[in-house]
């Protein structure tokens, strides 16, 4: 069961922060523009991470991941790490952003009642 344990805590970031899409501007409603966001972080990330491991920089401990490498090196789970959190980071961005502007619309419409 530990082999999972990456897998599952990427999962349930992605189940925790699903609901904000329909509060923000949509982040999964607009792939275009999620991948031009998620895929330059993704890159840098992906070649940071397999020099360091080739430089015996750092390494992972085989018991937390499903044992699937990619490029020989870069454990499946730190390529999905490195495209499932900034996806959770736009959702929360865009949902408290929009929150953030109706709040500011509806403080406007009450002054505006009040004057």
């Amino acid at each position: 069961m530990d082999r999972w344990h990456y897998l599952f805590v990427l999962g349930a970031c992605l189940l925790i922060t699903a609901p904000l899409e329909f509060l923000g501007t949509g982040v999964y409603r607009r792939p275009a523009r999620t991948i031009r966001a998620v895929l330059p972080v993704t890159v840098v990330f992906v070649i940071w991470d397999v020099l360091a491991i080739n430089g015996d920089i750092w390494t992972y401990n085989p018991r937390y991941l499903s044992g699937i490498r990619l490029f020989g090196v870069l454990p499946l789970e730190e390529l999905l790490f490195f495209v499932v959190i900034p996806l959770c980071g736009l959702l929360t961005f865009t949902a408290v952003g929009n929150l953030l502007r109706k709040g500011q619309r509806l403080r406007a419409q009450h002054r505006e009642v009040r004057a």
